[in-house]
């Protein structure tokens, strides 16, 4: 398939999609983490546009184990981490009994006071973790306007590099994301020639299938994660209106109050790092101006002129 035809940034025509594809929303939220809505709506919106869903809670897999238990719907097991970094990793999983066995071996031993804190495991950490299982390492929303995307000042080029080689893709369209990073996040996941995905990373069912992943399969979640690590699937979306995203926002920011600590600490720690790369970045364009305009004055007086 045309690589060129892998992102579609339009709003999806489900009903035309789901005729002959499997469409999935992968990136949702519960009341299990910093979601509107509990799982018994998410499952029955869900089913009313006939796609199927990700309950992807931030460091929590009951929102994932409870939508299994609807047999009309399908769902793909994941989990959204957040690592030392304060920046997002997405995991899915074959089988609610690997996503167990996942969360309660290596990430409930290695969370903070709440759902919404940090993990002590860094981001190459948690990877190496994963990559225990049979499951799907996505980076969500790369590009954002905070820390967590992994494409942000803490990481270097140099680790950056060798955490794409972990991983098996990227987010290219997220919903509850501005435009002009989407359109990043696309370049990135072309470059990079590996798995792309898409989802609403909705925290209200009104978000739900403004950003999906789709493949031509037949509806099951090994078929369907099959696709996607062979390419074969497409993504579709658009951005979710700047109401709808401040209403996201004040849902984030209500879930967030319990963890004031760890988040000014991973605020203060951003901010330190954005200063010194600014200052840095700009010591570096004072130098190669020094150097463009001394090096006309070396050459003539190399050439005694």
């Amino acid at each position: 398939m045309p690589s060129i035809n892998r992102v579609q940034f339009e709003k999806p025509d489900l009903n035309e999609l789901t005729q002959n594809n499997t469409v999935v929303d992968l990136h949702f939220h519960s009341t299990y983490s910093d979601g509107l809505n509990r799982i018994d709506k998410i499952a029955q919106r869900a089913i009313q546009l006939g796609v199927g869903i990700a309950i992807t809670d931030h460091n929590e897999i009951r929102g994932a184990l409870e939508i299994d238990q609807y047999e009309n719907l399908l769902s793909i097991p994941g989990i959204e981490l957040t690592v030392a970094e304060g920046s997002h990793l997405l995991v899915y999983f074959y089988s609610t009994a690997e996503l167990r066995h996942f969360f309660e071996k290596e990430i409930a031993p290695h969370r903070g006071q709440g759902v919404m804190s940090s993990l002590s495991l860094t981001m190459a950490q948690a990877i190496e973790r994963a990559r225990d299982y049979r499951c799907v390492i996505i980076f969500p929303h790369p590009y954002c306007t905070m820390y967590t995307g992994v494409c942000n000042v803490q990481f270097s080029d140099q680790q950056r590099h060798k955490l794409f080689q972990l991983v098996d893709g990227v987010e290219v369209l997220n919903a509850n994301n501005l435009n002009k990073w989407n359109l990043k996040c696309a370049v990135l996941g072309f470059n990079l020639d590996r798995a792309m995905v898409g989802g609403s990373d909705g925290h209200s069912i009104n978000h739900m299938g403004r950003a999906v992943t789709y493949a031509d399969c037949p509806k099951t979640r090994h078929d369907f994660l099959d696709a996607i690590l062979q390419k074969a699937n497409l993504v579709a979306g658009k951005e979710i209106t700047l109401l709808h995203k401040m209403t996201s926002n004040g849902l984030k920011l209500r879930s967030n109050l319990g963890n004031c600590p760890d988040l000014i600490e991973k605020n203060l720690r951003y901010g330190r790092k954005v200063i010194h790369s600014k200052t840095r970045a700009i010591r570096d364009n004072v130098r190669r101006q020094i150097d463009a305009h001394l090096k006309p004055r070396r050459l003539r007086s190399y050439l005694g002129m």
